[in-house]
């Protein structure tokens, strides 16, 4: 298994760790620690990767750190299947160079207008993420130059393949110096992919990423699709439902942490946030209230998460759809421990998506989709919770001192029948506050009013 380490041990300028620094990320990826340093070098790569390993960074960084940055001319390229990757691809390394880069990494893929991107090309653009069939257009305009382009990258090499760009590759290849470094990630090492490897890489240094397959049947796990916007509405409806003891809640970065710990807060939840930046002393703090229920909810990034020791976790929340595969299975795998079920549940955003898709093919797991819980659906749980109880109490005996006040409402010629629906109306306003009119009306054009309650779960 590769080694994670830390970013500052990869000798990274100071303008790119002030980049991730500010994204909140703790430690490179496996693949990241292992590429990162041999891309430095100027030697080629083949990475067997799945999307979600954190293989963007992996090429990314080293991209932007070769990067002449006085010249305005593309410089690196980047090859990928869909439109969609592209997008996101220049996004992040967008996020990770905007210290270094006076000119954003610009994404060229069918679909949109070329004029507009005709005109992108001409304010200059340094590094150019491309699907190959709209970057062949280009060239056959002769809107795009890759004559001095140092760097190039093959990005799931084996989906582009299948796609049926293997003759665009090899002609986009061709057009481009003898002399570049040239980075192939593909998840398959199928005969195609080693015959464009021996045709156009110069002995390759060859990293593979070993992946964890989940093996915590008992684990029921769950996913939703919704805008990151509305992301603590669903955590928090979906924590009322089930109404669990101990919840952890993992996120990517020490920021979102702190931030969703400052929501949670807000909305009246116990809860308490870990990660890197905390000293030993106070993380210590955080897991002694945990341990002992003083806290339900724990905020945790993967880095904080190792030293996490508590065996009756409830239900993990991936807040935010982790890098790599193995992050999930080690998230996942904090509940339904000792032989007991536990319950995964993942909050997927439309550009987490495709990194959500590739944890599943690759897990193999049986992960079901749900539609986002209305609010109404949470009133009939509660009041279901609140019947069942009523019916343990009855059971139970021990009423008398009880009945004798529900004597004297009786005696007011109340009946006993008005007498119950007041009073459970009174429990559930308490322990669940109404929505206001306009909330019930964005119920119903499905936009979220999240319940929210100032107490914490009902312990067991």
């Amino acid at each position: 298994m590769l080694k994670k380490l830390k970013f500052e041990e990869l000798g990274l300028s100071k303008e790119v760790l002030r980049a991730i620094a500010d994204l909140g990320f703790e430690e490179a990826s496996p693949i990241q620690s292992e590429a990162i340093p041999v891309v430095m070098t100027g030697r080629d790569i083949i990475g067997q990767a799945m999307t979600g390993s954190g293989k963007t960074a992996a090429f990314g960084i080293p991209l932007i750190e070769k990067v002449d940055t006085k010249q305005r001319i593309p410089q690196a390229l980047v090859l990928c299947p869909t439109r969609e990757l592209a997008i996101q691809v220049a996004g992040e390394i967008n996020k990770l160079s905007k210290y270094r880069l006076q000119i954003p990494a610009l994404p060229i893929y069918g679909g949109q207008p070329i004029e507009r991107q005709i005109h992108a090309l001409r304010r200059g653009a340094k590094i150019i993420v491309a699907t190959p069939g709209r970057l062949c257009d280009h060239l056959e305009r002769n809107t795009i130059s890759l004559k001095a382009v140092k760097m190039v990258v093959l990005d799931e090499a084996d989906e582009m393949l299948d796609m049926g760009f293997r003759d665009d590759i090899e002609a986009i290849l061709k057009q481009t110096p003898s002399t570049r470094q040239t980075l192939l990630f593909s998840a398959t090492m199928p005969a195609p992919i080693l015959h464009i490897a021996r045709t156009y890489q110069k002995d390759p240094h060859i990293i593979r990423v070993a992946h964890e397959k989940v093996t915590v049947p008992a684990i029921e796990q769950v996913y939703y699709e919704i805008e990151s916007s509305r992301k603590a509405d669903l955590l928090t409806r979906i924590i009322d439902i089930n109404n669990p003891k101990r919840v952890i809640v993992f996120c990517n970065t020490k920021r979102r942490v702190d931030d969703l710990v400052h929501d949670l807060h807000g909305r009246g939840y116990s809860a308490d946030g870990i990660h890197g930046d905390m000293t030993q002393q106070k993380r210590n703090r955080v897991m002694d209230r945990f341990r002992k229920g003083t806290t339900d909810i724990l905020v945790a990034t993967d880095v904080a998460a190792r030293g996490i020791d508590v065996s009756d976790i409830d239900i993990v929340f991936n807040y935010e759809i982790p890098q790599d595969e193995e992050s999930y299975v080690h998230r996942i795998g904090r509940t339904g421990r000792a032989g007991k079920a536990g319950k995964a549940f993942s909050l997927v955003s439309g550009h987490e998506m495709y990194r959500f898709r590739a944890v599943m093919r690759y897990t193999r797991a049986n992960i079901t989709k749900l539609p986002v819980p209305s609010f109404k659906e949470i009133e009939e749980v509660k009041t279901n919770k609140m019947l069942n109880t009523v019916r343990s109490a009855i059971q139970e005996k021990n009423l008398e001192n009880y009945a004798q006040m529900i004597e004297c409402l009786l005696r007011e010629e109340f009946t006993s029948l008005d007498i119950a629906a007041a009073l459970l109306k009174l429990y559930l306003h308490k322990s669940q506050p109404q929505p206001k009119p306009q909330q019930e009306r964005a119920e119903h054009s499905s936009r979220d009013g999240a319940p929210r309650r100032q107490r914490h779960f009902n312990r067991r």
